[in-house]
């Protein structure tokens, strides 16, 4: 089991960048594979991206593809979401998750522990 926390939200406009970062408790967090997923006002949790643990291998949501990478550092125990080009509908809370799984799925259900999230508020 890991604890995650994340930190890095904040407001900008539209077109700037974020950093979110999800820093990871004990020895076993690069047991996991990582996903972020959000949740915007009166919509369900959606997934964002995630990174796999034995391939290291990504995927995105269509929605942020090409404009979010997903990333972790080993040696810190912390996984990262690089956000460029925000928009205002990108604008919710945006949660790190872990999965047990070695190539967990889109779901929220596929992921194990997750961190109490970190708000994104991108200006029109």
């Amino acid at each position: 089991q890991v604890q995650l926390v994340e930190s890095g939200g904040g407001l900008v406009q539209a077109g700037d960048s974020l950093r979110l970062s999800c820093a990871g408790s004990g020895r076993a967090f690069n047991n996991y594979a990582m996903g972020w997923f959000r949740q915007a006002p009166g919509k369900e949790r959606e997934f964002v991206a995630h990174i796999f643990r034995s391939t290291s291998s990504t995927y995105y949501a269509e929605s942020v593809k090409g404009r979010f990478t997903i990333s972790r550092d080993s040696g810190k125990s912390t996984a990262f979401l690089q956000m460029n080009s925000l928009k205002p509908e990108d604008t919710a809370v945006y949660y790190c998750a872990a999965s047990r799984a070695l190539v967990p799925g889109i779901r929220v259900r596929d992921y194990d522990y997750w961190g109490q999230g970190t708000q994104v508020t991108v200006s029109s």
